[in-house]
């Protein structure tokens, strides 16, 4: 989502913009995509059980692959004051793999609280004890929703012409298009839906905790914190981003009254895309806390470089222990 410029007030991204979002993005491509490469590693190397989880936890490491893919092309419009260089095609697909990362990004987190939720607050639901098949089947189910509710993106010219300078946006002139509206909609709702449910999550398992008693128990005292570390990331990377937006877009309405706030606004609109791109960088973090076996699989990775030799979980190392 990109906010344009209109006849009256233009909020196009200046010289700050220009400064802060290109070395910003930098640092979280340098920090992210090393920690995803060695997240892919573990997946796919040390792991030898695909539970629920893990199927959840490896979908999100795909949707960050859609942004680490992507952000090179958006460094290089911020470097050149947003100018885009690289045709419209590529400019849709940009604008469309971002915005997937975003929704499965999401998705898959939430996936992931929903889980921790069942396996604590529901321990003896069905729910438990799908088969690896069903929750690859719900992962698939998930990412064709995603790409269904982004295709528009692809039908649209996004290109957008102003003096010498060409834009890629998503989001076009007084009277957008409803591939646009929708695109508007989709920003928003899969923020504050997604909230409320993780909000639900963390606050019937800290509630089951205390009827039960079981608070300290560290398998249990670990969903928690699983819970409150995704709450965390998805407020960090997603609110600023969410937040700007709606206050720009009610300013846009009332651009004349409002010009330099709808500006400033603009502006600030922008540099939170610095935000949304940090959570391919941030999740690494929720795999580790999300799963005992991935913990286990990366100290076992460590401890077979022979730097240092860190302790493995037995509860993890056990075939039939639960992966909370």
């Amino acid at each position: 989502m990109q906010f344009n410029n209109n006849s009256t007030c233009n909020a196009s991204g200046g010289k700050v913009d220009s400064a802060i979002l290109p070395p910003l993005l930098i640092c979280e491509l340098l920090l992210g995509l090393p920690g995803n490469l060695m997240a892919l590693y573990v997946f796919c190397r040390q792991l030898r059980t695909w539970r629920t989880n893990i199927l959840f936890l490896f979908n999100l490491l795909l949707a960050d692959f859609f942004l680490l893919l992507s952000m090179p092309f958006r460094i290089d419009a911020y470097l050149h004051s947003e100018n885009w260089v690289f045709g419209e095609a590529w400019c849709r697909i940009n604008l469309f793999m971002l915005a997937v990362n975003r929704s499965a990004s999401i998705s898959f987190m939430t996936a992931v609280a929903v889980n921790r939720y069942f396996k604590v607050v529901h321990p003896h639901h069905k729910i438990n004890y799908i088969s690896s098949h069903k929750a690859g089947g719900i992962a698939c189910f998930i990412w064709v929703t995603v790409i269904l509710m982004r295709l528009p993106l692809l039908t649209i010219e996004l290109l957008q012409k102003e003096g010498n300078a060409t834009y890629c946006r998503s989001f076009s002139g007084e009277d957008p298009p409803f591939a646009i509206k929708l695109h508007y909609g989709i920003f928003f709702a899969e923020f504050f839906l997604p909230l409320i449910i993780l909000l639900f999550c963390s606050i019937q398992i800290s509630c089951i905790l205390k009827q039960r008693q079981m608070d300290k128990e560290k398998k249990v005292r670990q969903a928690i914190y699983t819970v409150l570390v995704i709450i965390g990331v998805f407020i960090f990377c997603f609110f600023p981003g969410v937040a700007t937006g709606v206050v720009a877009l009610y300013l846009k309405t009332k651009s004349n009254e409002y010009c330099d706030a709808y500006k400033l606004v603009s502006q600030m609109f922008v540099l939170s895309i610095g935000f949304t791109y940090m959570n391919s960088a941030l999740d690494p973090v929720i795999y580790c806390f999300s799963s005992s076996l991935f913990r286990n699989a990366v100290k076992k990775s460590i401890n077979q470089t022979g730097v240092m030799q860190l302790q493995l979980s037995r509860r993890a190392s056990t075939a039939n222990g639960s992966d909370y």
